[in-house]
């Protein structure tokens, strides 16, 4: 039984790992201060003997009592509407908070994986992108908070390996969806999601031309795992090579969910990325993982979650 820290627990992907690390008997830590991530994720796992929960912003020195194999780092607002609302606290999380983690798994000898992002790349000028590729970021750019902080993360992450010798590994994760995405995420798929369940026109940004390449939950868990488990120090991308436009996906939702809500267009946000789609070759080489689960199959999970919330909304 390994004795793992989640840090960012309470969210979306950080409360899947959660389960997955429980489910399979391990003891978990999460650390969350419920800034973006929510209760109702987690509620499920309070109570039970392999499962702790610590309120705590780890942008302030972190304590955990008693010896730790692994730390996952997955604090920080991931949706534009949220790191746009919160620019700050999602630069202090990606710079303060890393190095508070780093410094906790260098305290409790544990491995060390952060949770980075495509973001990274920024509105790539390379397609699909490889790790090899050092992105295209505005760093004074509205979107510059979460993708410098990340990438402050990612080379603090790497002083640590290389200055300490701490055992870490870094995951770049595509878009990702599934069930727990909140319904006013803000992202495109919980924002079609719920417009198509309301009757709501659709909204895409620009001419839905840009392209977006989607990831269900459990493949997504399932690569994190790999990773973490493996001795890949280098960033690894994870995500699903399946390239969509954002048109083409909203007319999918609708279609999906039975809806006739009409789509509108909006103007494109700052600095909102053209073309999105990871190249998983190494992933493919050294964890062996590639993802299963289809659009279609994700869509419709994802679809039923939502319906299910906007029911127990209405309640």
């Amino acid at each position: 039984m390994a004795r793992i820290v989640i840090t960012g627990g309470a969210g979306f992907v950080g409360s899947h790992l959660c389960d997955y690390f429980v489910g399979r008997g391990d003891e978990v830590i999460c650390l969350d201060n419920l800034i973006t991530g929510s209760p109702d994720n987690i509620a499920h796992l309070v109570g039970t003997p392999h499962f702790r929960f610590i309120c705590h912003d780890v942008t302030n020195f972190i304590y955990v009592e008693g010896p730790v194999d692994y730390v996952l780092h997955f604090a920080s607002p991931a949706s534009p509407m949220d790191y746009l609302r919160y620019p700050i606290q999602t630069l202090k999380v990606g710079s303060l908070g890393t190095h508070k983690a780093l410094g906790f798994a260098k305290a409790k000898g544990a491995r060390f994986l952060l949770a980075s992002t495509s973001e990274v790349y920024g509105d790539p000028l390379v397609h699909p992108q490889p790790e090899s590729y050092w992105g295209n970021v505005n760093p004074v750019g509205v979107r510059g908070v979460y993708d410098e902080a990340k990438r402050f993360a990612e080379a603090m992450t790497m002083a640590y390996h290389r200055y300490h010798g701490l055992d870490t590994r870094i995951a770049r994760i595509f878009n990702t969806y599934g069930e727990r995405m909140r319904l006013n995420d803000g992202r495109m798929i919980p924002a079609f999601m719920t417009q198509a369940l309301r009757g709501e026109p659709l909204t895409v940004f620009g001419d839905g031309l840009q392209t977006r390449s989607i990831c269900y939950i459990s493949d997504m868990v399932e690569g994190i795992v790999r990773l973490l488990e493996s001795d890949a120090v280098e960033p690894v991308n994870l995500g699903n090579p399946d390239e969509i436009s954002v048109l083409q996906l909203a007319e999918e939702i609708r279609e999906l969910v039975g809806s006739s809500s009409p789509i509108e267009f909006h103007p494109l946000p700052e600095d909102d990325p053209k073309i999105r789609q990871p190249d998983i070759s190494r992933a493919q080489q050294l964890l062996g993982w590639e993802p299963r689960v289809s659009r279609t199959e994700g869509l419709r999970r994802t679809a039923d979650y939502f319906r299910q919330q906007l029911v127990n909304c209405s309640v």
